[in-house]
């Protein structure tokens, strides 16, 4: 109101300029008082060029014209210019608190209370106050605050904050259990194996929050723009006002069109919305399931051309399994028995695989002098028959004919006192999710798949054959697929996807490694760039995506705010831009903006 009535006061009566200046200050200083304050305190820790410094020149010089001979007051413009660039700011701030309040939504994992069973009391405590080895006991509703092992209980888990996916995931006794989720059904009671510090959720967290700090070549050469293009626009305003006032003597006017020059130059355009649309798009990757490291990541994401898989536990569930039963002297419930129980004591997937298909294993058989051979099988005494489990070369070396078989998997062989019994052939079954990932890489651009594994040629091939990747290599140490990789290198952008446990080394070398379904993997957190928080590796299109329409977005605003600019600047020089063009090439640009950058948080 009091700035409605000085404006038609300056309209409609005679009073001098230095009042009519009085009656502008104070509506001004209202509004800008913390703009000055700031250029101010930008002054005294040498950051002259701060936006706040420029905006507070510009006005204060348009304060200052309307006192020389033959110009016209510019108070009310001053007035508005301050007004709308506190108004810009204001909605530049909502506009990040809401991109970080959707993200900490999304991301809305923290638990903030634990049930700590201690002596016969249950106590409610914060998370980072339990220890390693307390039981915690988890009510339906709550969310899990800590990793661990239900010791008591079933209930099914809403797994969407860490994963993306909606279905629930059932959880019983002896079942690994990790914080963030929530508890839907049952009461559960849980043995904690990390501190909160080192749990999941915290993990997680920290990636998202820490993300930004590695930045975008585009955030990069922003920052670097500004430096560079503020100084010179700057420079050029003093010239716009002293040259042609010099030569024309028409100080006034050369003097607003530089001051339309520094409220132009305002850089803030570009440093807001560009680091906002990477914000926007890690938050809108972490909804899906997806953390990526640092907005870096993103340009190598887009400019992806090679993806490299490893196939245990990638491409194939990693969960061994009997598929065929094959025997020659004795029956098929025989000869698993006498396998299971050779392999009693082994923590190998293969062996793990048998007695999971003869679960009888603790019957009143005896099973004496086992002896193991690296690589090539175990021998034991069974009720007093030797048996031996093994590959053909166990075999040959017992002397036992052996037989091969027309199934793809890995062959176990059985003899029993030097006589051939039969095989069982084990094989890792393919993810279902493994086929719809390639063929949605091929759909996004991806020039080349390849797959590394450490099992058999004949194995690689069915898997590879199945899927469509375009080569594959077998047999293969983790020395050997950083070799492969390095060699790819040189072809283009290229991602290793793996467990991130065993594969850590090669996953380091790639351009960009990715944990496939290593939630939870300290090995995975630590040496990936990317983490897929579940096992499905469909999402690395789906990281594609996002990555390639953020820096779509950012490209946008970097091109619509520069071309604004420069065209209201050529204008300002011609004579033909006003204050409130300048504050829009400032202002405006900056909130249509920061719109724009909005969009990235909602990854499709």
């Amino acid at each position: 109101m009091l700035l409605v009535a000085a404006v038609i006061i300056e309209k409609y009566t005679q009073w001098e300029t230095w009042q009519y200046l009085l009656l502008f200050l104070v509506p001004y200083l209202v509004v800008g008082w913390d703009t000055l304050k700031e250029a101010a305190e930008g002054l005294l820790h040498g950051e002259a060029l701060s936006e706040d410094f420029l905006m507070s020149v510009a006005t204060l010089g348009a304060l200052g014209i309307g006192f020389m001979p033959g110009a016209e007051t510019q108070f009310p413009e001053a007035v508005f210019v301050m007004l709308f660039f506190q108004l810009g700011e204001w909605f530049e701030e909502k506009a990040e608190g809401n991109s970080r309040k959707s993200i900490a939504h999304l991301m809305d994992i923290r638990p903030d209370i634990a049930h700590v069973e201690r002596g016969e009391d249950l106590v409610s405590v914060k998370p980072d106050e339990v220890k390693v080895g307390e039981i915690i006991v988890i009510q339906p509703g709550e969310k899990v605050p800590m990793d661990g092992v239900v010791i008591d209980g079933r209930s099914s888990l809403d797994t969407v904050a860490l994963t993306g996916e909606s279905v629930p995931r059932s959880i019983s006794e002896g079942d690994e259990i990790l914080s963030g989720c929530v508890n839907k059904t049952g009461v559960l009671r849980v043995r904690t194996t990390k501190a909160f510090g080192e749990s999941t959720a915290a993990k997680i967290l920290d990636l998202v929050e820490n993300a930004a700090e590695n930045k975008s070549k585009s955030e990069s050469f922003i920052t670097r723009f500004a430096r560079i293009y503020t100084p010179i626009v700057v420079v050029l305003a003093v010239l716009v006002a002293i040259v042609p006032g010099l030569i024309t003597g028409q100080w006034a006017t050369w003097i607003y069109r530089a001051l339309l020059f520094l409220v132009v130059s305002c850089p803030c355009a570009l440093v807001i919305s560009v680091p906002l649309t990477f914000f926007g798009g890690l938050g809108g990757a972490s909804r899906k399931g997806i953390l990526i490291k640092g907005s870096n990541l993103m340009d190598k994401l887009s400019r992806l051309q090679t993806v490299v898989f490893d196939k245990t536990g990638t491409l194939t569930e990693g969960v061994f399994e009997v598929t065929a039963v094959h025997p020659e002297v004795i029956d098929q419930q025989e000869l698993l028995h006498l396998a299971a129980h050779v392999e009693r004591h082994s923590t190998h997937p293969i062996a793990m695989a048998l007695r999971n298909a003869y679960p009888n294993e603790h019957d009143d058989c005896s099973v004496e002098d086992i002896q193991e051979t690296a690589g090539h099988g175990i021998i034991a005494t069974v009720n007093g028959k030797k048996v031996a489990v093994g590959n053909s070369k166990l075999m040959e070396t017992i002397g036992a004919a052996w037989r091969p078989c027309h199934h793809e998997g890995t062959i176990i062989h059985v003899a029993i006192d030097g006589v051939y019994a039969g095989h069982i052939v084990i094989s890792d079954r393919i993810k279902v999710d493994a086929a719809p990932a390639l063929e949605a890489l091929k759909a996004v651009g991806i020039r080349k798949t390849v797959m590394l594994t450490g099992d058999q040629e004949s194995v690689a091939a069915s898997v590879a054959k199945q899927l469509g990747v375009s080569e594959f290599h077998a047999g293969l140490l983790p020395a050997q697929k950083v070799e492969q990789v390095e060699r790819l290198l040189p072809e283009g952008t290229l991602a290793f996807v793996g467990d991130g446990i065993n594969d850590a080394p090669v996953l380091t070398r790639a351009d960009i490694g990715i944990a496939m379904g290593a939630l939870g993997s300290d090995a995975a957190i630590e040496a990936a760039d990317v983490v897929l928080m579940d096992d499905k590796p469909s999402k690395i299109a789906a990281a594609v995506r996002i990555a390639r329409r953020t820096i779509l977005i950012a490209r946008e605003n970097i091109a619509f705010a520069i071309g604004i600019k420069v065209l209201v600047l050529l204008l300002a020089v011609l004579g033909l831009a006003t204050m409130w063009m300048a504050v829009f090439a400032d202002v405006g640009v900056t909130v249509l903006a920061v719109l724009n950058a909005m969009r990235a948080l909602r990854a499709r």
